[in-house]
């Protein structure tokens, strides 16, 4: 059963690794394309320079005419959309165009002058000057005019919307992600509220049988220590059968004293261990009062104590530590077992999961429910070392 999840989670990375490499394929599309629109803004700049350096030195007689002049100022102001400043070697501006620029509070001033218009333009100019959207346009031999140009809103729009698609994939996958998992989540709660309270009642009739049995063995004179040994078991049957019928639902806590209580738990399993497994209880001096449910806090210090003597396979030592502190109280259970491999540190608790030949895989699950969800409380692996022993932590609150 613990293929299961080593499939699943080479699944995962292997889905993972494909959308790694789904996603640097887009960027990579999308950033050529963002290149060769970049490069083609520019070449439209170069000729924009060409323009105004024409008009700026002004043209040989034998082509001065009106037709050619239209031409380059048709080039100049043909352009509508890329942002462009034109300044001399001491940062003057001559020029700028399709900068939206602020609004102006004071009327009176003209609207290119304002003082508000020129800093903006200035701070333009500096941030410009940090790329390399520039050419350099020589005018003569002591004159030489520079042009500084941003990216247009296209080409801006162009390079952010991969980041944009993808953040949007990225939110729809994680909602569908979620979704699904609550449907499943939702979908085993239904299977093991069914199956709980299935279990509860198949079991509750031949255990009723048995008890009127056991009456008329001891009506019939049997020997009294079978009659007592077999009423145990039965009494043990019908323990079981009350802790399936309150894992279907959510049962009633009850207050009670950690230290008592545990003691209590682990008496039944100190008869039915190896005489080879230790089974220490490391208490502080004072009481602490948490609110649970007798019976199912009982079943998770069995399961566990059986999965420590499985995984010590009967023999080694199994240390239970509690301790209180603000607001909650602690219960690490210590075995000398074959460890648990860090990978495995959550997976342990899936349903199926297991590391035996023969077993469902559901002790964990269970331990897991009855401490979480019916005792909003915590557990975990908190430690594990392969070949060195496993510790379990279990967080409960402290009774208010």
């Amino acid at each position: 059963m613990a293929n299961i999840y080593d499939r699943r989670r080479l699944w995962k990375l292997l889905f993972f690794a494909a959308s790694i490499i789904i996603a640097a394929v887009f960027l990579y599309i999308s950033n050529n394309l963002v290149k060769d629109l970049s490069q083609q803004e520019r070449e439209r700049m170069e000729i924009w320079a060409n323009a105004t350096k024409e008009i700026a030195t002004g043209m040989s007689a034998e082509s001065q005419n009106s037709a050619d002049i239209d031409f380059l100022l048709s080039i100049i102001e043909g352009n509508r959309n890329i942002p462009v400043l034109l300044v001399d070697d001491e940062d003057n501006i001559i020029l700028h165009r399709n900068f939206k620029l602020p609004e102006v509070a004071d009327s009176t001033l003209p609207y290119y002058t304002s003082p508000v218009n020129i800093e903006f333009l200035k701070d333009k100019l500096a941030s410009l000057k940090k790329t390399n959207n520039y050419i350099d346009i020589k005018i003569d031999n002591s004159t030489t005019q520079h042009l500084y140009y941003e990216d247009s809103t296209l080409l801006k729009r162009l390079a952010l919307f991969p980041y944009i698609e993808l953040s949007v994939m990225l939110i729809f996958i994680f909602i569908v992600y979620f979704a699904v998992i609550s449907m499943k989540k939702a979908e085993q709660n239904k299977v093991w509220v069914g199956l709980s309270k299935e279990t509860a009642h198949q079991l509750g009739t031949p255990i009723s049988s048995l008890m009127a049995w056991m009456q008329m063995l001891e009506i019939s004179g049997v020997d009294k220590e079978i009659v007592v040994d077999m009423d145990k078991d039965v009494h043990r049957l019908s323990i079981i059968a009350d802790r399936f019928s309150k894992i279907g639902s959510k049962p009633e806590l009850e207050l009670a004293y950690i230290n008592e209580t545990i003691s209590e738990s682990l008496a039944y399993m100190k008869s039915r261990i190896s005489e080879r497994v230790e089974l220490n209880l490391h208490f502080p001096e004072n009481e602490t009062a948490v609110k649970i449910c007798l019976s199912l806090f009982e079943w998770v210090m069995e399961n566990l104590t059986k999965n420590a003597v499985d995984a010590m396979q009967g023999v080694g030592k199994i240390d239970v530590f509690v301790n209180s502190e603000k607001d909650k109280v602690t219960i690490d259970i210590k075995d000398t077992g074959k460890g648990i491999a860090r990978k495995n540190f959550k997976t342990v608790f899936n349903p199926g999961f297991t590391t035996k030949k023969r077993g469902w895989g559901l002790g964990l699950t269970l331990v897991k429910r009855i401490i979480e969800e019916y005792h909003e409380g915590k557990i975990f692996v908190k430690d594990s070392e392969i070949d060195h022993g496993t510790t379990f932590r279990i967080e409960l609150p402290i009774a208010k």
